[in-house]
C-alpha cells in the first residue's frame, strides 16, 4: 500500500513554513495549502517583501534594532533622554515599550541573553558596546534600566549586568515584573 503525500514542491515549502518560529506542521502545511488555493494569497508579494526586508533592513549600528539606514530613528531621534538607557534581550522587545509611551530613552539590544546550555556566553551579546555607549555618555548621571525576561537565563543575564556596570558610574535598576 502507498502513502499518498503532497507533490514534493508543495512538502519543499511547507518544510521551509515549519522552520518559522511558532509555526509546526500542522500550520505549516495549512498556511502551504491556503497559499496555494486561494487567489488573495499573492506570493510573489510575500515573497517580494521577504527578499526586500531581508536586503534592505539590518540592525542598528547604534543599539541594536531594525534599521534600513544604519542607525535606527530612535537613535536619531534628539528629543529623547539621553541620561536612561534601557536593555533589552531582542530587537523585538523595544516594540512593546515603545508603543506603551512610558519610557523616553534610548535603548539597547543585547541581541540575546546568556545560556550555557545554548552555548551563549558573554561574548556573544552586544555587551561590549553597550559598556562603550555607557563609558561616552555625556550625561552628569545615567540610568541603565534592565528589561530583561525574569527566566533563569534572563536573571543570569541582569545579575552579570549588574555586575560589570558596578564599574561604570551609572544607576542600574529593573523593571516592575509581575
Amino acid at each position: 500500500m502507498s502513502r499518498l503525500d503532497y507533490p514534493e514542491a508543495v512538502g519543499a515549502l511547507i518544510n521551509e513554513l515549519k522552520r518559522l518560529p511558532g509555526v509546526g506542521p500542522r500550520s505549516a502545511e495549512r498556511i502551504a495549502v491556503w497559499m496555494i488555493q486561494h487567489q488573495k494569497a499573492n506570493p510573489g508579494e510575500l515573497s517580494k517583501a521577504l527578499d526586500t526586508s531581508r536586503e534592505l533592513v539590518s540592525l542598528c549600528k547604534k543599539c541594536g534594532f531594525f534599521s534600513s539606514q544604519g542607525h535606527c530613528d530612535l537613535c536619531e531621534d534628539d528629543s529623547r533622554d539621553a541620561s536612561i538607557l534601557c536593555v533589552v534581550e531582542h530587537p523585538t522587545d523595544v516594540l512593546p515599550l515603545e508603543r506603551s509611551g512610558a519610557f523616553g530613552g534610548y535603548y539597547h539590544c543585547l541581541g540575546g541573553k546568556l545560556s550555557p546550555l545554548d552555548n551563549t556566553s558573554p561574548d556573544d551579546l552586544n555587551i561590549s558596546e553597550l559598556l562603550r555607549r555607557i563609558a561616552t555618555n555625556t550625561e552628569e548621571e545615567q540610568e541603565v534600566i534592565l528589561a530583561l525576561s525574569s527566566d533563569v537565563e534572563g536573571e543570569a543575564t541582569a545579575n552579570y549586568l549588574v555586575e560589570i556596570l558596578a564599574q561604570h558610574q551609572c544607576k542600574v535598576t529593573r523593571i516592575a515584573q509581575g
